[in-house]
């Protein structure tokens, strides 16, 4: 088989792959760092804290049904093949995304308005379940033996550029209108612009040619019939399954969660960080921390997958307690000294989805090390009284807090940048797509996905700032522990694999 001159083949295959798994990450997280607006604007406003867990616990249903969508799309991969089969969750995934753009308010549609965010969030789900293996197996069948790790790595990145990116376009809409105009519509240009970038994404993707290692197994008729059946039904491959995901992608999804959607949810409902202020101290760690994903895949071809990501586990795991505690003092006013303190009447807001409200006033608080709180209240015409805080840090706190999240996606960096490699080398070309995507969006999507609602609720349950640390932790040390007793490394001419030792 006739292949292109390999360099260049393989470039044209990471950017096409990468700019649309990019970009479907832009989609499915949008919707989590919007989370506290969409609990306003889809849920009932009688219990603001209930609504924000039942936006947290829909946001995690797209990830918990993101191993349903490997299993289908998975199947649809190793069958008819990688490319077309991530053309149409790319399609899946933008369709949905767009149309949550257009549901109306709580307000307008009453109980049919979250129904049909689950229902979008579901479809979003599923996509991304077949949109991960798809990329990472197309990648890695094009890629030169012993080099895996290194090309790969490019498509680890696109999580968190992914999220990257809809910070950006947050923020950059944020910072055009009035809070009150991105309150009541702002908020939904985030969601309409997906159409546009997964029409150039497919635009680029149809051009693509298929694996060549998926067209050698066509031409030779030894693609899998019934691959669901050959990944789980066979004793043997279903070992290599439980191990991906007990020794290596549980602990996974749990330290990428944490380092970065939990920290932004800390920064902002925990710590009551200003939304703009917030988003842009995750936005810059992400934008010094994202290079080392490629450093870490580069570093696995050397010395092993195995090293890197256990050693990361382990480091997050002795880490998230003083870190998250050095993030709370910083916002910590028991520990400030107040300069000055003042009271204005901020305006009179127009009519807003959810209801008319009559004024918004704040006090602001001005403390020593130039922190200030502002305590906004919101009087609607009802006479429902809303209070919220609202922290701004000073410079030198921001640059503190921008330093200790890209510690932690640092954390992210080790544990998931080998890991598209570890899974593609786990199993077979035949089953490859199906085998490994089960693994990951488990981990991923039910481990890490339930990350922010479980620890929120535990936060709750023992009104601890840290008691949602507890579950990353935990999660971390028992993957550590099973990786480390039963994942072996072998070197082989090609580099290092990792093999099951049960």
């Amino acid at each position: 088989m006739n292949l292109p001159n390999q360099k260049q083949s393989i470039w044209q295959v990471i950017f096409a792959s990468s700019a649309g798994t990019l970009i479907e990450w832009y989609d499915f997280y949008i919707f989590g760092s919007l989370s506290l607006i969409l609990s306003e604007k889809f849920f009932p406003d009688t219990n603001p804290t209930l609504s924000y867990v039942a936006t947290l616990a829909t946001f995690a249903v797209g990830f918990i049904v993101r191993p349903f969508g490997a299993i289908v799309f998975g199947r649809l991969g190793d069958m008819v093949g990688r490319k077309y089969t991530f053309l149409l969750t790319l399609l899946i995934m933008g369709g949905s995304t767009f149309a949550i753009g257009l549901i109306p308010g709580y307000a307008t549609i009453g109980i049919l308005a979250p129904i049909l965010v689950l229902i979008l969030r579901l479809a979003q789900g599923l996509a991304l379940g077949g949109e991960y293996g798809g990329a990472a197996t197309y990648v890695a069948e094009h890629s030169p033996a012993g080099r895996r790790g290194y090309y790969t790595s490019f498509i680890q990145t696109t999580a968190t550029l992914g999220l990257f990116v809809s910070l950006g376009v947050i923020l950059a809409t944020r910072t055009t209108m009035s809070a009150e105009s991105f309150n009541e519509w702002g908020w939904r240009i985030p969601f309409w612009l997906s159409i546009l970038l997964v029409l150039m994404s497919y635009y680029i993707r149809i051009k693509l040619h298929e694996s060549p290692q998926f067209v050698q197994l066509k031409a030779e008729g030894k693609t899998s019939k019934n691959p669901i059946k050959e990944s789980f039904g066979n004793k043997e491959n279903l070992k290599l399954v439980l191990l991906a995901l007990f020794g290596a992608a549980m602990g996974q999804g749990v330290v990428w969660y944490t380092g970065q959607f939990y920290a932004l949810s800390f920064l902002q409902n925990t710590m009551h960080v200003e939304f703009v202020q917030s988003n842009i101290i995750i936005a810059v760690a992400l934008f010094f921390a994202t290079p080392f994903f490629i450093y870490f895949g580069h570093l696995s071809d050397k010395i092993g997958r195995k090293k890197v990501m256990m050693t990361g586990m382990l480091i997050a795991a002795l880490s998230y307690y003083p870190i998250y505690k050095a993030m709370d003092n910083t916002t910590d006013l028991s520990k400030k000294e107040e300069i000055s303190s003042a009271y204005r009447v901020e305006s009179s807001l127009t009519p807003q989805e959810g209801g008319k409200f009559s004024e918004r006033s704040a006090k602001i608080h001005v403390y020593t090390d130039s922190t200030v709180v502002k305590e906004i209240t919101t009087t609607s015409a009802a006479g429902k009284v809303d209070v919220k805080k609202e922290v701004t840090v000073s410079k030198s706190n921001q640059a503190w807090l921008i330093l200790l999240i890209f510690i932690q996606v640092i954390f992210v960096t080790m544990v998931y940048g080998p890991i598209a490699a570890f899974l593609v080398e786990l199993f077979p070309t035949r089953i490859r797509y199906t085998s490994m995507s089960l693994p990951y969006h488990i981990g991923n999507g039910v481990f890490g996905g339930l990350l922010p609602a479980i620890s929120t609720l535990l936060v709750t349950k023992y009104n601890n700032h840290l008691a949602g640390l507890i579950y990353p932790i935990g999660i971390a040390l028992i993957c550590l522990v099973i990786g480390l007793i039963f994942i072996k490394e072998k070197k082989t001419a090609d580099g290092f694999a990792e093999v099951a030792d049960v």
